[in-house]
Parts: C-alpha cells; sequence; structure tokens
C-alpha cells in the first residue's frame, strides 16, 4: 500500500532531520546492507582458516599440542564460513553485490558484463 502525500511530507522530515543530527549513521546505513556483515565474516573466516593451516603445517612436527590448535583454530573458521555462507546462500548474487548508493545497478556493471549477461540468457533460451 503506496505512503500518502502527508506520510511521504513527514518521512522526508524525519530523513533530513536524522541526516542533520547524525550524519555518521545516515552514511553507514546507505553504504551496508543486510548481506554485509556476513560477507565479512566469511572473509575472516577464510583467514583464520588459512592461519590455521599455517599455525598446523610449521609448528605440527616440533610442537603438537600447537599443531593441535591449528586444527582447532581451521575447525571453527570452517564452521564460521559454512554458516555465514549458508545465510549469503538465501540472498540472491544482485543483492550481495548490488551497489551501495542508487538504485541503478547497471551502470556499474559495463558493456562487459551485459554482453555476457545477453550470452547466458541466449544460451538458456537455446537450451529450453
Amino acid at each position: 500500500m503506496p505512503l500518502s502525500e502527508h506520510e511521504q511530507r513527514i518521512l522526508a522530515e524525519l530523513e533530513e532531520s536524522l541526516s542533520k543530527h547524525d550524519p555518521r549513521f545516515v552514511k553507514n546505513v546507505r553504504e551496508t546492507n543486510v548481506y554485509s556483515h556476513g560477507g565479512r565474516r566469511v572473509r575472516w573466516g577464510i583467514a583464520g582458516f588459512v592461519a590455521g593451516l599455517l599455525i598446523l603445517i610449521l609448528t605440527f612436527s616440533q610442537y603438537v599440542v600447537l599443531g593441535l590448535l591449528g586444527v582447532a583454530m581451521m575447525f571453527v573458521s570452517a564452521v564460521v564460513v559454512e554458516r555465514n555462507a549458508r545465510l549469503l546462500g538465501k540472498a540472491s548474487w544482485q543483492d550481495i553485490t548490488r551497489p551501495a548508493r542508487g538504485d541503478d545497478s547497471n551502470a556499474n556493471y559495463g558493456p562487459r558484463t551485459s554482453s555476457l549477461r545477453d550470452w547466458l540468457s541466449r544460451q538458456r533460451r537455446t537450451r529450453e
């Protein structure tokens, strides 16, 4: 149900007031989406897995306990990656990679991406 003109005016006034009083919050809201936190956790999980693997490789022959700590770190990191990747999998790829500002998502991709998209859609049509 669309908003009335009065409701739209009130909403615009609230937005303007908020941007005057707390511009940092407004900037954070505009630049992040629901999936940015999950993506960040996946990247940290991958970094933790690689660090655990390095600990395992470098220390297991001399210090077994440190090697086992590396294995535990790899396991925890793999669980973090799996859980957050599963949450990200519920989103479409465009939701995750869309630009932070504006609604014109095709403007930032360029001609190569659009030609690839056209080619893929033609391939799909020919299979059906």
